[in-house]
Order: structure tokens, then C-alpha cells, then sequence
């Protein structure tokens, strides 16, 4: 089977995680700059299937869609016209950030470390993809 790829996409940063090759188990694959995001697909891709992009949406708590939306949604764009063949599918993330801070925190890390943000948006990409995955059944 091929993995299947999220991404909390942020104008600063893409938390990226990715399931195992049975898409049984999330895990957080790394942090990378949005100018830099389509070098590493590309590098990831030579070595790697996939079988589908999960991209969060981004939500307000009452439903209307965040300002960082317009540059998601170019991403979005870019993903299609480079990767035709490999679906890409939106997922609420509302709230996938406070429970991300909130499961470092329960995990002992120091605070220093809780306060990296990229280690915050690499974990929120692991929670989407989680809630994907228990949407749809593969866990």
C-alpha cells in the first residue's frame, strides 16, 4: 500500500506527517518552509508513494474560513496542476493546534521545547491526519 500525506499549512511554516505504508499509524515527518514545500514533495515522491494529500481547512470557531485560507488554497492549486494523479482532500483543523499544545504538554517535554512551534505544527498535521483516518475508517 502507499502512505497517505497531510499538511498544516501556515504561511510560515507546513507541518507535514504521513501514514505508515499500511496506513495503520500517523506520525509526524517534519517542518518545512511554504517556498521550500515543493522541492521536498518532490524529493519525498522519488521515494515514496502516495495516495493521497490531506491539507487541513481552515475554520473559525463559528465555520467561516480563516485569512490564511486564500494562500491554502493556492497551494492547493499547485498540488493538482504538479501531482494530478494523487487526490487532495480538505479536513477541518479547527482546534488541531491548542489539542496539539495540549498532548506536548501532557508529554513532558520541557517547555522550551513546547514553545517550537514548528514541533506544534508537525503534531497538528498528525491530529488532522488521524481524524482523516478515523473518518474514513482506516484506523
Amino acid at each position: 500500500m502507499s502512505r497517505i500525506m497531510c499538511f498544516d499549512y501556515g504561511t510560515k511554516r507546513v507541518g507535514i506527517a504521513v501514514t505508515d505504508s499500511l496506513q495503520l499509524i500517523a506520525t509526524a515527518l517534519c517542518t518545512v518552509h511554504p517556498n521550500e514545500i515543493e522541492t521536498f514533495m518532490d524529493n519525498y515522491l522519488k521515494t515514496e508513494e502516495v495516495s493521497e494529500f490531506v491539507v487541513g481547512l481552515p475554520k473559525h470557531a463559528d465555520g467561516s474560513l480563516n485569512e490564511v485560507e486564500r494562500y491554502i488554497k493556492g497551494f492547493v492549486k499547485r498540488l493538482n496542476t504538479k501531482f494530478p494523479h494523487i487526490p487532495v482532500l480538505r479536513i477541518d483543523e479547527r482546534y488541531t493546534s491548542k489539542i496539539a499544545q495540549q498532548s506536548l504538554l501532557m508529554s513532558g517535554l520541557k517547555k522550551k521545547d513546547r514553545k517550537n512551534k514548528a514541533l506544534v505544527d508537525q503534531t497538528s498535521a498528525v491530529i488532522m491526519l488521524q481524524n482523516y483516518m478515523k473518518a474514513n475508517k482506516n484506523i
